[in-house]
């Protein structure tokens, strides 16, 4: 950028300069290190990147800093979020491809270095849920680099390099397992040069030279697998690019691993493949890390050497890998062959538990991308990202049910659909008693999809060849039928007997007090999973047909609430606290005092209505309520609280209002008879949890691929133009039960939605137990699913209970002690998903 003087001409000669441009102006003043935009009109900006960093110094909770590009259209500027405004990253408040107006920021120069500094985001405003003027935008990178007079050099500003000068590359923004920036080498050709193999040593005699003064000869060996990334940096770690990579290598003698440190893991992680032949020059060994997983190789048939490890260092000594091209690789150097252990769906449950298989399907569901909280880290926080994904093989009716971690590859991990092969190699078999065994990574876990296979080692396997036989008897419009994506998944389903101790925090579903779920609410961050189970009573059950809202994120411009350093710090509170203006009409509709004040009387008169209306469904006795408008609840509380009048003209009324109500209302009720006196009691009720479009799966097709798989994504780090190209499809839900959820002190309330299995064609329905029930509210919410489910096949979805049909029955939930098993996702925003996925009776509930 020019200096003020010449600035100012260029900008006279434009009809007005950019916002970035006037900004940057205003604090190249050494007198304006800070510009307030409150007071005029500030333009918007849109924003390209996002990108996280460890922070140089932790300032309370405060573990990484993010770095923000935006543009204005004429120019672009990275910048430094202030740490205040880092939870809006963690809510994907702040997120890519959206508009942001910048109300405060200033300009921080860096007193050790020269010619270095950056503009600092210290108040925003979040604007509308899709950027206005990207798509009008070509290509963003051509866009100019705003850089202030005198740091036109910065390698900072100009490169993919944290603006903070201690550290010298990006994370990926969800995890800390993915490689990510331009730091990562890829597509490295291997090494035709002609190797002197005739000095070389043997991995069995490594073990012999620990520990000993010696030279080592090269080696020559071959990659049998290869683990996901490990990033352990950490405050005060002098360490550049802190990274570790296991790859298990084997030659004529037997096995060993190899580790791969620090910078040589962005130089050759991505290089160095299953398969891969290398060979090796200055290498070191150390004892082996007793603590660390392994991958299964029994069925290489191959001698283990697990006393030491050979190791591969930057600097002393600097190691030597040669990747051999694989025309160049001999038969007489005897290096063994790739081997697998695939297993179909219908070995697996014969397959013992914890036991290592690879497998081969066909894509029928993919879950969308959670994050769970890694458990025991040392360092800073950091998250594992995983989905899980369905795929069938034609050896079974039932498809593999895959709990798939991210295993450094997001290129592939990102773009799993329905319909793509996917292999997975070294998954670990969980059995589950009373459901379908599943599979979850290891470490070594790698996969790969459509694509992806040329060239893989197993390709020539005799069980792959044989699933691609199977699959060219299939039809694509069949097979579509049976595919979904995203929504609400969780497996496996909790067991028929809660026997967890409140003691136990670390079991799957931890019971916790319902004062702690609005912790829960508030600490939780953009798509992490939590199992929680609260004890406490059902209060009140609603039938609703409609997620929260009607339309998913980014497909309308919504005006959000603005942010601040000052003003966000609460943000995220408050939205518990107060339900949003539809909310509290909803409620008040639902369950203001003057609606539920029913005489006796009346009471009586209104389940006689309802009886003679729908003796046809025998369904005895009612306590299932209809709610309507105000107008009409007020007509009927002003009718039941009359003493006056014919009861046989009460009587007609009451079927005239039920009558209109089984025609026009869309919300369906029932509470216990002490919860109007119960709610004016509680402290809180916390009401965000919920359905929302995110919550429901969707069918796949192929016309609507790339924007499916944007939703069931994280978000991305970089905007590109097929993030707006295309509007989300609308989402088909059948309805769902809002439940309200008293703690058993009865001080907190919490709302959560239960969303029944329906069909057997849906993926939740894939291992359910589904023992035959009475459909009762209580049963339904202890199975998870209507009796008897549905079949598109059969056309059996007439035999599905009517939510009236239901809720009849709730009255025996009054005053029952409960668990309830809770599933909390933070999606996005103010969006916090809450489901029931089972509910025990205490008398269920073991107390060992």
């Amino acid at each position: 950028m020019e200096d003020n003087s010449s600035c100012s001409s260029v900008v006279t000669g434009l009809s007005q300069a950019s916002f970035l441009q006037r900004t940057l102006e205003r604090l190249s003043s050494i007198q304006c290190l800070k510009v307030n935009t409150e007071e005029e009109e500030a333009a918007p900006v849109a924003v390209i990147a996002l990108q996280r960093y460890l922070s140089e110094q932790t300032e309370g909770q405060q573990l990484y800093s993010y770095d923000v590009t935006v543009t204005d259209g004429v120019w672009r500027a990275k910048c430094f979020v202030h740490p205040s405004l880092n939870h809006l990253v963690h809510t994907n408040t702040l997120r890519t491809g959206t508009d942001i107006t910048i109300t405060q920021c200033s300009f921080v120069y860096n007193e050790r270095r020269l010619g270095h500094g950056y503009i600092c985001i210290e108040k925003l405003r979040c604007g509308v849920e899709r950027s206005a003027f990207l798509p009008r935008i070509k290509d963003v990178s051509l866009l100019p680099m705003l850089v202030k007079h005198g740091m036109e050099r910065s390698v900072v500003l100009q490169s993919d390099v944290p603006l903070q000068v201690s550290r010298k590359h990006y994370l990926s923004l969800w995890n800390n397992e993915d490689p990510e920036g331009d730091i990562w080498t890829s597509g490295f050709p291997s090494s035709d040069t002609v190797l002197d193999v005739s000095k070389i040593t043997l991995l069995c005699s490594l073990e012999s030279c620990f520990r000993k003064t010696w030279t080592p000869l090269p080696l020559l060996v071959r990659i049998l697998h290869k683990s996901r990334l490990r990033y352990y940096g950490k405050f005060g770690l002098k360490i550049d690019y802190p990274y570790q990579a296991y790859f298990e290598v084997a030659d004529q003698s037997g096995t060993m691993s190899l580790v791969l440190w620090n910078e040589l893991c962005p130089e050759f992680y991505q290089r160095l493949n299953v398969g891969t032949v290398l060979y090796i020059q200055n290498y070191t060994l150390k004892q082996s890390y007793s603590n660390r997983s392994h991958p299964q190789m029994d069925h290489h048939r191959m001698k283990s050497f697990n006393s030491v490890e050979i190791c591969l260092n930057p600097r002393n000594p600097t190691s030597v890998v040669t990747v051999v091209s694989p025309k160049s690789v001999l038969p007489q150097w005897g290096l063994p062959e790739v081997s697998y252990q695939f297993t179909t769906s219908s070995e697996l449950e014969n397959v013992s538990n914890n036991s290592a298989c690879d497998v081969i399907g066909l894509v029928t569901f993919v879950g969308r991308i959670e994050r769970v909280k890694s458990k025991g880290n040392t360092g800073p926080e950091k998250y594992w990202t995983y989905r899980w994904i369905h795929a069938v093989d034609g050896t079974s009716d039932r498809p593999f049910i895959l709990e798939v971690f991210s295993s450094s590859q997001p290129e592939v991990f990102s773009r799993i659909c329905p319909m793509t092969y996917l292999v997975c190699t070294q998954m670990r078999v969980c059995q589950v008693e009373g459901s379908l065994p599943y599979l979850t990574s290891s470490c070594e876990t790698e996969t790969f999809i459509t694509g992806y296979h040329k060239g893989q080692p197993y390709v020539s396997d005799p069980r792959v060849k044989s699933f691609i036989q199977w699959t060219k008897t299939l039809k694509d419009n069949v097979v579509l039928q049976k595919t979904a994506v995203g929504g609400y998944y969780c497996y496996p389903p909790p067991p028929q007997t809660f026997t967890q101790s409140m003691a136990d925090a670390s079991a799957q579903a931890p019971l916790v007090a319902a004062a702690d779920l609005k912790k829960e609410f508030e600490t939780l961050q953009y798509r992490e999973h939590k199992k929680v189970a609260i004890q406490g009573q059902i209060t009140a059950v609603r039938y609703m047909k409609e997620p929260k809202t009607t339309e998913s994120r980014g497909t309308q411009e919504k005006e959000l609430p603005d942010v601040s350093t000052d003003a966000c710090k609460q943000a995220v509170p408050d939205a518990h606290n107060h339900p949003s203006t539809a909310e509290q009409t909803l409620a008040a509709s639902l369950t203001s005092a003057s609606a539920e004040k029913i005489s006796a009387s009346g009471r009586k008169r209104r389940i006689q209505s309802r009886i003679a209306m729908e003796s046809s469904l025998n369904l005895g006795s009612v306590s299932a309520k209809r709610r309507h408008n105000d107008a009409e609840e007020g007509q009927e509380q002003e009718e039941e609280e009359s003493d006056s009048g014919s009861e046989a003209a009460q009587d007609a009324e009451c079927r005239r209002q039920l009558q209109n109500l089984n025609q026009d209302s869309d919300v369906i009720s029932w509470e216990s008879s002490s919860w109007l006196k119960q709610q004016q009691e509680v402290s809180e009720h916390l009401r965000q949890g919920g359905l929302y479009p995110d919550s429901v799966s969707r069918r796949f097709t192929f016309d609507e691929k790339n924007v499916l798989l944007q939703q069931s994504n994280l978000q991305p780090t970089r905007w590109t133009p097929e993030q707006s190209a295309d509007t989300i499809p609308p989402v088909v839900c059948p309805g769902y039960y809002q439940v309200t959820i008293l703690g058993i002190n009865k001080q907190i309330a919490v709302d959560a939605a239960y969303l029944p299995v329906v069909s057997s064609d849906e993926p939740r329905a894939v291992g359910l137990p589904q023992d035959p029930h009475g459909n009762t509210m209580l049963s339904c919410l202890s199975s998870g699913f209507l009796c008897p489910l549905s079949d598109t096949a059969s056309h059996s979805e007439s035999t599905l209970p009517e939510p009236e049909e239901v809720l009849v029955t709730a009255s025996e939930l009054e005053d029952t002690h409960v668990v309830c098993i809770l599933d909390l996702c933070h999606l996005g925003g103010d969006e916090m998903e809450v489901v029931i996925s089972k509910v025990y009776r205490v008398t269920e509930v073991s107390l060992g």
